[in-house]
């Protein structure tokens, strides 16, 4: 984690990194586009409705605004959901994962294989809003940071750093080395999530929708934690229980 892949042509990771960078995306939303304009991309052109030209943010801009009817920004960013608003934003620019190893006391979520793109912006909301250093994905099998990750996130993840590995468990095991603690978030474990000192510098794992953890992720936890269910039905959404494990985690911040 952190390093890059060497290949015939040179480091691998470093050349996705300025392709990625070269990548436009359009975005869409009000606070996804709001926040971008707060956030560190470069936002070029902003297509708004009658009504949300109204919004007092868009004035302060730099950014080009345009006005456009519903289907036209319906068209442009290919989702009904737009609230009136879509805009043209460089690409996302992931962190270096090796910045949140033990940089600085905190928590890390780290994510198993989170698929559904709802689940990783309510996840990146909640992370954001709680006062998590960053969140760490996997490249393969989970959803990557899209205009619908932007949207469900409110526009958190244009302040909060997503970092892209290519093994999650070879991340712990880089974190644990540095002096940080892994607790993984699994259903029937018989350690309650509240019981724990969670400590300064700590990564939360959550796994993904259905399936939970790996085997090998979920061996380099320290310890493995579950959220009391006293209902009918047996298991929280995954972002809800991102949202009760870190505020655990935070409570004596």
């Amino acid at each position: 984690a952190g390093r890059c892949g060497t290949g015939p042509r040179g480091p691998s990771c470093c050349r996705a990194r300025e392709r990625a960078q070269n990548r436009a995306m359009v975005i869409y939303g009000r606070n996804a586009v709001r926040e971008a304009l707060r956030g560190r991309r470069t936002v070029s052109r902003v297509w708004a409705t009658k009504n949300a030209l109204r919004e007092p943010w868009l004035k302060d801009t730099r950014a080009e605004v345009v006005a456009a009817a519903a289907e036209e920004i319906e068209r442009r960013c290919g989702s009904p959901g737009h609230q009136g608003l879509c805009a043209q934003v460089s690409a996302f620019v992931y962190s270096d994962p090796a910045s949140l190893i033990a940089s600085s006391p905190g928590v890390v979520l780290a994510l198993d294989q989170i698929q559904d793109p709802q689940n990783l912006g309510a996840i990146c909301r909640i992370a954001e809003c709680g006062g998590v250093r960053g969140v760490v994905i996997p490249e393969r099998r989970a959803a990557e940071v899209t205009a619908a990750v932007c949207e469900a996130s409110a526009g958190a993840v244009e302040h909060l750093p997503v970092a892209r590995v290519r093994n999650l468990a070879d991340f712990l095991a880089e974190a644990k080395a540095a002096g940080m603690w892994c607790y993984g978030a699994e259903a029937g474990s018989n350690l309650a999530y509240d019981a724990l000192e969670y400590g300064d510098a700590v990564i939360l794992v959550l796994g993904s929708e259905g399936k939970g953890l790996r085997p090998r992720v979920a061996a380099m936890c320290d310890a493995r934690v579950s959220i009391p269910l006293r209902g009918r039905i047996r298991s929280l959404n995954v972002s809800a229980a991102a949202a009760v494990l870190v505020y655990a985690a935070t409570r004596g911040d």
